[in-house]
């Protein structure tokens, strides 16, 4: 009973921490102040004034549009290197997954600024462009790491059995191989479409310079601090990933009872 009751309260401690300042952030987000701690009253002025700034809208834009096109690139380079690391050599193989692991370990300052000294370089316009490729380069990793498992256990006779059907190498991919690691690449695109949006120190260093400004650069470059603006984006963001989360529960809740 007792450690039952230690297990209930460090669980409730642990969920108080993580949830009371994003309930806190929402809360505030419809204040009628500026203030971010003192409660003055229900307003919708905040979500007005965001829609309103073309800077923020601007940073929001940009950061989707490079989440979106570094998720779609990093999620097909990094599928099929998985599905060509799978028919390779176990010297090969090995040598590559340790390469492919080592800039996802590496603290992200040292990545950041290796692509701060390779872009300038080469004299590369620091940009829209470069924060694409950098984040290309180390969201591709993770999309390796997570489809490579599920292509490694598939049956290698798979592609044969098509094959001797008649289909074509590329046939055999698209309708064979791809369905069977397709919840994998699904989950790797997720997390590269995360680690894009949610990027901040190879981002500032990759457009060190120019006036591109995803949401986290636009963050750190506030003059004046936090503003309830931010609070609002904030909200909003939450409510899509809630959405997402709920219809997802719901659906694996549908799955299991219909099986």
């Amino acid at each position: 009973m007792r450690t039952r009751f230690w297990k209930i309260s460090f669980l409730s401690t642990v969920m108080l921490m993580t949830y009371i300042p994003i309930i806190s952030l929402v809360i505030f987000s419809f204040n009628e102040g500026k203030s971010l701690t003192r409660w003055s009253g229900f307003s919708l002025q905040w979500y007005v004034k965001l829609f309103e700034s073309g800077e923020i809208m601007e940073a929001v834009m940009t950061t989707i549009l490079v989440a979106v096109i570094s998720t779609v690139i990093s999620t097909f380079l990094g599928t099929f290197a998985a599905i060509a690391l799978s028919k390779s050599r176990r010297v090969i193989r090995e040598l590559v997954m340790s390469a492919n692991n080592i800039p996802i370990v590496n603290p992200e300052i040292v990545t950041a600024i290796a692509f701060f000294v390779l872009f300038g370089t080469f004299a590369i316009e620091r940009g829209l462009v470069t924060m694409i490729l950098a984040h290309i380069a180390f969201s591709t990793p993770y999309v390796v790491i997570t489809v490579f498992p599920k292509v490694k256990n598939l049956d290698p006779n798979l592609a044969d059995a098509a094959y001797d059907l008649g289909a074509t190498p590329m046939q055999a991919l698209i309708k064979v191989i791809l369905p069977q690691i397709k919840v994998a690449v699904i989950a790797g695109a997720a997390i590269a479409f995360t680690m894009s949006f949610d990027d901040f120190v190879i981002s500032y260093f990759s457009v060190s310079g120019s006036a591109v400004k995803n949401i986290s650069i636009y963050l750190y470059t506030l003059k004046r601090g936090v503003e309830p603006t931010i609070n609002a984006l904030s909200t909003l963001i939450i409510f899509v990933i809630g959405t997402k989360i709920i219809h997802d529960y719901v659906k694996s809740g549908r799955k299991s009872m219909e099986e």
